[in-house]
């Protein structure tokens, strides 16, 4: 079973119904013993840094969700579930992230026109290393984007693919191993991103 964590901020009908149509099985929770449990963790999130964190730790997940990319489980965060599993935010200073990938978020500067947040369809493009998460993905896929930050890694080697939205940014993240995460909502993104869930799905049943 895929836990999808409910931390009170995150679009999870929607990721739940995505993984259901690749043939997935998932579970949304808040439960930190189910998450402890699961063979994958999905982190999805809409909304601000520093409320998120503060849910996370009322919620007493942040152990779990640390323990279980500590033990390798299968790992994908969406939208601020990307951004929360850096360091720090400019959207909330003082607050603390995960610090899973060292780097900051910061503010999405569009220039030339660009309005932010950088809402709609964007394409990708992968960089780098052989990537599981979007074998089959075509470069120059389009995928639905919403969002006002976006992370900047401390090192390059963590950025799967970017996007263009004024300048680049890292639209998917990968620590080589089994944690992932996506600036944008695969579980909205159509066929491209229907086949990133499956990838996903299918990696945790590896």
């Amino acid at each position: 079973m895929i836990a999808i964590v409910d931390y009170g901020m995150g679009n999870l009908g929607s990721v739940a119904k995505g993984v259901a149509r690749v043939g997935g099985r998932a579970g949304v929770t808040s439960d930190p013993a189910r998450i402890r449990r699961a063979n994958g963790v999905i982190f999805p999130g809409v909304g601000a840094f520093g409320e998120a964190m503060r849910e996370l730790k009322r919620r007493r997940l942040v152990a779990p969700l640390l323990e279980a990319i500590e033990r390798g489980t299968p790992f994908l965060g969406l939208c601020l579930g990307l951004q929360l599993l850096f360091e720090r935010s400019e959207e909330s200073p003082g607050a603390r992230g995960l610090g899973v990938f060292p780097g900051v978020v910061r503010k999405l500067r569009g220039g030339r026109g660009l309005k932010v947040p950088h809402m709609g369809w964007n394409q990708i493009e992968p960089v780098g290393r052989d990537n599981p998460l979007l074998k089959g993905v075509p470069r120059g896929a389009f995928m639905y984007f919403i969002h006002g930050y976006c992370a900047e890694p401390k090192s390059g080697r963590v950025t799967a693919a970017r996007t263009r939205y004024g300048r680049l940014f890292p639209s998917v993240v990968w620590d080589g191993g089994s944690v992932w995460a996506t600036q944008f909502h695969p579980e909205k993104s159509q066929t491209w991103g229907l086949r990133i869930l499956k990838n996903y799905v299918e990696w945790c049943s590896c």
